[in-house]
């Protein structure tokens, strides 16, 4: 969802902690709007909930999500369970920036899409100023370029994955409770190494949220998958469907030692979860040149643009 260095607020602007009872009163304002980008969405706000400090109200009607980013504080652009009233949006931002008085900071509203922008452009009574935020634009993919890698912009891919196939006896299974432990081993072990501190540091937090995913399986909407080696887990993945015709993936872990394993473990979710869905959105790449380089090397077929507003 975020990248993150450790912190721990004193103040917080909403009063609610997320909790898993919470889904349906969540997912009821999440399908109230297309959306669309990965950062409004249940299992992602669950598992990330403790590490950016996610908490929430119902003001106005509008379901108001805030946290801690880098330190600072946000809110998620306010959900709504039917079309937006221009005059409840307005007085509601106002409500929330009174709230903002206690922080050195202006009311910050974080990960709002671009088809949301007309929504707060002409709201009465702020200004309101838009940044566009490519760390954590949404790298949106056609599964049928993912679910068979053909053509030549997927040379290296196919030949990574052809030996893999070729040279590996491996399993594709569902992930099931009894695979959590071993899926928690290799995320601890892919965090060892030598990353910038940035990337170490959310390695780090990465692992809790991963917990707390797995260990909620069944109260999540998520599937889940994961390649054994020799009956251990060497690669596993997340993902669920956001709209129809959406495969929204969470995580993607595989030991990187294996050649051809991240590619086989993409390459096997797409073929045998994603039938009928259109698109695969992987997130964003939060501004790390490595991943950026992995999520471009797989050709997007476009990105899902979201922006910072500053609400004064």
């Amino acid at each position: 969802m975020l990248p993150c260095q450790s912190y721990v607020s004193t103040t917080h602007l909403l009063s609610n902690e997320i909790r898993i009872e919470d889904k349906e009163l969540f997912n009821r304002y999440i399908h109230g709007f297309p959306y669309q980008v990965s950062d409004i969405n249940f299992t992602n706000l669950f598992m990330w909930r403790h590490l950016y400090e996610l908490r929430y109200e119902v003001i106005n009607g509008l379901l108001c999500i805030s946290g801690y980013y880098y330190g600072e504080p946000f809110i998620l652009p306010p959900l709504t369970l039917k079309p937006y009233n221009p005059e409840i949006l307005s007085h509601t931002l106002t409500i929330l920036k009174n709230r903002f008085k206690i922080f050195a900071h202006p009311l910050k509203i974080k990960f709002l899409p671009v088809h949301m922008l007309n929504e707060f452009q002409d709201l009465k009574h702020h200004k309101i100023s838009f940044n566009s935020d490519r760390d954590n634009f949404d790298y949106i993919y056609a599964t049928k370029d993912l679910s068979t890698l053909q053509g030549r912009k997927y040379h290296s891919k196919k030949n990574h994955l052809n030996f893999f196939m070729r040279n590996t006896v491996y399993e594709y299974v569902p992930l099931t409770a009894s695979l959590v432990d071993q899926c928690m081993d290799l995320t601890r072990k892919l965090k060892l190494g030598e990353y910038p501190p940035l990337e170490k540091d959310l390695l780090e937090n990465e692992e809790q949220a991963i917990y707390e995913a797995l260990i909620h399986m069944k109260q999540l909407d998520y599937i889940g998958a994961a390649i054994l080696i020799n009956d251990r887990v060497e690669a596993f993945t997340l993902g669920e469907k956001t709209t129809n015709d959406t495969m929204l993936i969470h995580i993607e872990k595989a030991n990187a030692e294996i050649r051809g394993l991240y590619q086989a473990i993409n390459y096997l979710f797409c073929q045998e979860e994603c039938g009928g869905v259109k698109c695969i959105n992987r997130e964003e790449d939060m501004g790390f040149e490595n991943l950026r380089k992995a999520k471009e090397s797989y050709h997007p077929a476009k990105f899902l643009e979201k922006y910072d507003v500053i609400v004064e």
